[in-house]
């Protein structure tokens, strides 16, 4: 069964309403991330309140969920109160395939409006139903333990709060929707939780032979071979190794306590290994006092190097009390180790150093809470914190006049969203990823700290690379595949599999989805006020490591504008008509968005532009 339609809910008027996608809409933009992105850039206009009622969340399937191998993922799509951007993040686990099997036709829940009362929806045998919600309050644990005979995506302390990188949990917090403050939109909702109750859907036996083949060939798939073995925590000793670990605020590359937090630290520390249904296992459940949790890559990066903890227990018990309260470890750690340089430089009076985890967890628990006027500045991000500081500054005439008052460049961000642990300096491509990245500082869109690190790159291949890494992400996103089963699509990004489901796209169709995708965000965020100025690196980055590792900024311009020529867009920053046209875009733009007024510049893509010319 092909899935073509989208459940919209009304919290507003408490209904809730199915609607059939546009055959068009599907083919163009296929589900996930390029769906959302559709209906987001249609039903808002520019400037709307990531927190009020009129912004939209999509919890978006593909259409091959409940098919591929791998862990069946959804896709949370929203306007960022973090970043005031496109925002989409996703999550795996049991949530999106109950999700999958309660919605068999369904491509999207749609959720708008703002409910009077803390609700619940609950999705079952293909119907929707909004009840109260009696688990205000309750973190994200106790309230998927409130459904035992259902999966449940949740909201905690955090989201309830509006913190702006408050996640939506799934799988009693085992899997989070990060980054970006999706929770947050759902607690501005007044939405607690969407409870799923459904079993994977049917596979025909010509998908069976499919899945079959390319499990096996997954598994003997250089990522599937790395996931069996280690998963996303090895990346804590990739990044040393190779100097690219942020530790303690950025101050240094490598960690001597990564040992203590990496890999071999995870499996001794391990009850068991997570077994999703496919031959490649999952993460590590690891014990702690709150209960089990299965930390991922971020958690030892950012909450143990970027923190100065060099002891796994120190780092999963505080991974755990951030998965509990709903808030995102990344820019948790990220707040945590601002408050830390604020306070060594006497910008902020706390009683908080590198190393010690308690005070972590207390200052985490306080923003969580919103608890006092310097974490309610970090609850909306470390850029807000920042200004804060500066108010309150200048509120104080005893302040010393050469003081940093601000402390702006502390932790670096881009488009308010603060860095994962990564460090670009030396690493240009990287720097490009970040810089470029369609919902703020984020590695997962392109990844070339990967090999850049171990072989010399031409910009013009550091461009070509950054640029089809966030092209064919564009696609896999909008199947939601499993984002490790995705290096295997990556040759024909998926073509196969949707032409088994009835979908006939080749991998030159599929690329030029993938553009379309990645141009149509390029365009929403340029309609609420983003341009070349919001690409660029903080001067953090600038400022040169322990190792002399620093961004040349003049030589990160050059590779901008290099990045910009190849995607066709204008020296601002902006898609020119042109490529608008090319990209059957014309008849989506609005007067409200701004076009490049640069004279065209060829794409290196062009000769995979043309397409159906139907506008929509």
């Amino acid at each position: 069964m092909q899935r073509e339609s989208v459940l919209r809910v009304d919290l507003t008027r408490g209904v809730a309403s199915r609607e059939t996608v546009p055959e068009r809409w599907r083919r163009r933009y296929l589900g996930g991330k390029g769906l959302g992105a559709r209906y987001l850039y249609d039903e808002l206009s520019a400037g709307a309140d990531p927190l009020g009622p009129e912004n939209r969340l999509c919890f978006a399937l593909g259409p091959l969920s409940g098919y591929l191998p791998g862990e069946t993922r959804y896709a949370a799509v929203t306007k960022s109160p973090l970043t005031g951007g496109f925002l989409d993040s996703y999550a795996g686990g049991q949530f999106p395939l109950a999700l999958a099997g309660a919605l068999p036709d369904c491509l999207a829940v749609i959720v708008q409006g703002a409910a009077d009362e803390p609700t619940t929806l609950v999705v079952e045998d293909g119907d929707a139903e909004l009840v109260p919600a009696e688990n205000w309050g309750a973190d994200t644990v106790e309230t998927a333990e409130a459904y035992p005979d259902a999966s449940v995506a949740c909201i905690g302390p955090a989201g309830e709060n509006e913190v702006a990188y408050a996640t939506v949990a799934s799988d009693a917090g085992d899997h989070h929707a990060g980054r970006g403050g999706v929770g947050a939109v759902m607690g501005a909702k007044r939405l607690k939780a969407v409870v799923a109750r459904g079993d994977r859907p049917e596979i025909p036996p010509a998908i069976q032979q499919l899945r079959e083949r390319t499990d096996a060939e997954y598994a003997d798939h250089a990522t599937g071979r790395w996931q069996a073995a280690s998963g996303t925590l090895e990346s804590v000793e990739f990044a040393d190794e190779v100097g690219a670990l942020a530790t303690e605020g950025w101050q240094a590359g490598r960690f001597e306590g990564s040992e203590g937090v990496g890999i071999d630290a995870a499996r001794e520390a391990a009850v068991e290994r997570e077994r999703p249904d496919d031959r490649v296992p999952g993460g590590f459940r690891v014990d702690t006092e709150e209960g089990e949790i299965v930390p991922r890559g971020a958690a030892p990066i950012s909450l143990g190097a970027g923190l100065g903890i060099d002891d796994f227990d120190a780092v999963a018990a505080l991974g755990a009390a951030c998965d509990h309260l709903g808030v995102d470890v990344i820019e948790s750690g990220s707040a945590v180790s601002w408050t830390v340089l604020a306070a060594e430089a006497g910008i902020v009076d706390e009683s908080v150093e590198f190393g010690d985890e308690a005070a972590a967890r207390d200052l985490v628990e306080r923003i969580a809470g919103r608890e006092d006027p310097l974490a309610d500045a970090l609850a909306d991000g470390v850029a807000e914190a920042a200004a804060f500081v500066e108010r309150e500054a200048g509120a104080d005439d005893t302040a010393a006049p050469d003081a940093d008052l601000s402390g702006e460049e502390l932790v670096p961000t881009v488009k308010a969203m603060a860095l994962p642990g990564y460090d670009p300096r030396g690493a240009e491509g990287m720097a490009l990823a970040y810089a470029t990245s369609d919902r703020g500082g984020c590695h997962r869109r392109a990844r070339p700290v990967e090999e850049e690190v171990f072989h010399e790159r031409t910009r013009a291949e550091t461009v070509r690379e950054v640029a089809e890494a966030q092209t064919a992400r564009s696609v896999l996103w909008s199947l939601v595949a499993d984002d490790f089963l995705g290096d295997l699509l990556r040759a024909d990004l998926g073509a196969e599999w949707l032409q088994a489901v009835g979908i006939d796209h080749d991998a030159e169709s599929l690329a030029r989805t993938g553009e379309r995708i990645w141009t149509l965000i390029r365009l929403f965020n340029a309609r609420e006020g983003f341009d070349r100025a919001d690409d660029d690196l903080p001067a953090r980055l600038r400022q040169a490591r322990a190792d002399g590792a620093a961004v040349d900024p003049e030589a990160f311009q050059r590779t901008l504008e290099a990045y910009y020529e190849y995607r066709g867009w204008g020296r601002d920053g902006l898609p020119t008509r042109e490529l608008v046209g090319a990209l059957d875009l014309d008849g989506v733009v609005d007067a409200a968005t701004p076009l490049s007024a640069d004279a065209p510049v060829a794409s290196a893509g062009d000769a995979t532009l043309s397409d159906d010319t139907q506008t929509e």
